[in-house]
């Protein structure tokens, strides 16, 4: 069963906090883990079990590192619930690509598995990894309670698209947590910003990007491709963003501080401190857990070039089981190694105008290639981009005109302006008490209109669902 929409969710989290709020302390965890198992076997009945399994045999090798000191046998329970994870991962997200890959290769006729991907795998697969490998570099303390580890395991707000919560983050939350009315207020402000977010603007913009990819890219004129894909890159954000925003409110509103995993992306003047504003938990594991391990900036110029390609390579392939995702990754790792050897220096020199628009357009031209299937596909956007059939057609000039204030939005929305005025109105005394009358009656009506929009539209997808 395909997890198709948030509207479960949506109407999914006032149950559960009629349950959970008043609940006991004793029993609080109960009733989120059971809340999760609720909410995942809902959008994925057949595989619900992976998950399950991954995360007792991660409970059982921290127990097991936590009885002894014998560095092998530590070692051990720490590779074997690494194989299991990453097994679990393989056979269900990568085992069709690699059987293709060989077929294509050795014109073999191996059969290909048919295995529908469980709902974010990836995020949960990460996420429990970080405990075993922090266990057994002694970063954490060993979670003997397995209700207590399965409830952070299927946390239902972010546990099908993250953030990637890593278990020394909420390790403290986890038995002890505070739920009062100041967090439910502020978590509950913070989800409908996300909903918003998502519901509002991104199923809107994203619109546009459909009827663009669905065209024939050598009949398309050169404004055509170019609003398609700045479509496509406000769609993403605001989809994956406005997630990532619903699930740290409701966090809050049951007592977790969940990471902030994006920080205004669009406004970076160069790639790497895009890397650092965008899916910031992501950037994270992979730097804690791949990056530094390798050996990080320690081990000259070099190696560092190495391990930095090993990562976003790795790191693209995380993303999906597909070339155009690995060249997506290498993309980026290409861009950051040139970054590294000297060429940031030219970017801080550069007006911010300029440095900011390069990494944009640099951004833009790695969401083609991340979105359209087959590089021949990327080549052919490329190539409408720059060289379309024409400069700009009636279709493009009727779709600007329909999202041309949409585009606006998307502009403001996704840079800091709208925090830096609320902090310079926020100054002023009385205008400071202002804004806090304004923003529960804006929550309020952005909540009704995201409910009327979730009734009535039938386009809801989240793109990181499938990840």
């Amino acid at each position: 069963m395909v997890f198709s929409s948030i509207t479960f969710l949506y109407f999914f989290l006032p149950a559960v906090l009629i349950l959970y709020l008043p609940a006991p302390k004793k029993i609080k965890n109960i009733v989120l883990l059971l809340a999760g198992l609720l909410f995942y076997s809902w959008g994925e009945p057949t595989y619900f079990w992976v998950m399950i399994a991954s995360s007792l045999v991660d409970y059982a090798a921290g127990i097991f590192m936590n009885r002894t000191e014998k560095t092998g046998l530590r070692r051990f329970a720490l590779i074997f619930s690494m194989v299991v994870d990453l097994g679990f991962l393989f056979v269900f997200k990568y085992s069709g690509f690699v059987v293709r890959v060989i077929n294509s290769a050795f014109k073999t006729n191996i059969p290909e598995p048919d295995l529908p991907l469980p709902i974010g795998i990836s995020f949960y697969t990460f996420q429990s990894m970080s405990y075993t490998i922090d266990v057994y570099l002694n970063k954490v303390k060993v979670q003997k309670n397995f209700i207590s580890y399965l409830t952070y395991v299927s946390l239902f707000p972010q546990l099908v698209a993250g953030p990637i919560v890593r278990y020394n983050e909420v390790e403290n939350e986890i038995d002890e947590r505070t739920v009062n009315a100041d967090g439910i207020g502020d978590g509950a402000v913070l989800f409908i910003k996300g909903l918003a977010k998502k519901v509002l603007i991104a199923n809107n913009i994203g619109a546009l990007w459909t009827q663009v990819k669905g065209m024939d890219f050598s009949e398309i004129s050169v404004l055509t491709a170019w609003l398609g894909i700045l479509a496509f890159t406000f769609q993403i954000y605001f989809d994956f963003s406005g997630y990532s925003d619903m699930a740290r409110g409701l966090g809050k509103m049951l007592g977790f501080n969940f990471p902030v995993n994006f920080d205004h992306p669009y406004q970076s003047k160069s790639i790497s401190e895009f890397w650092r504003r965008w899916h910031i938990t992501l950037g994270t594991w992979f730097r804690e857990y791949l990056y530094i391990p390798l050996g990080g900036n320690r081990k000259g110029m070099p190696r560092t070039c190495l391990n930095l390609a090993i990562v976003w390579i790795l790191t693209g392939f995380w993303h999906g089981a597909s070339f155009n995702f690995i060249f997506w990754g290498a993309f980026y790792g290409i861009l950051i190694i040139i970054e590294r050897l000297g060429f940031s220096k030219v970017l801080e020199k550069l007006p911010a105008a300029l440095s900011n628009l390069y990494t944009f357009l640099m951004v833009m031209t790695g969401w083609a290639m991340f979105d359209l299937d087959t590089m021949k596909d990327f080549a052919g956007y490329v190539a409408a981009m720059f060289s379309g059939s024409r400069l700009y057609d009636s279709f493009a000039l009727y779709q600007l005109s329909s999202f041309g204030i949409m585009f606006v939005v998307c502009i403001i929305a996704s840079t800091d302006m709208w925090n830096r005025l609320c902090t310079a109105v926020s100054a002023n005394e009385k205008a400071g008490k202002a804004v806090g009358f304004a923003v529960p009656a804006v929550s309020l009506v952005l909540l009704l209109l995201c409910t009327c929009y979730l009734v009535d539209a039938s386009y809801n997808p989240f793109l990181y669902f499938r990840f």
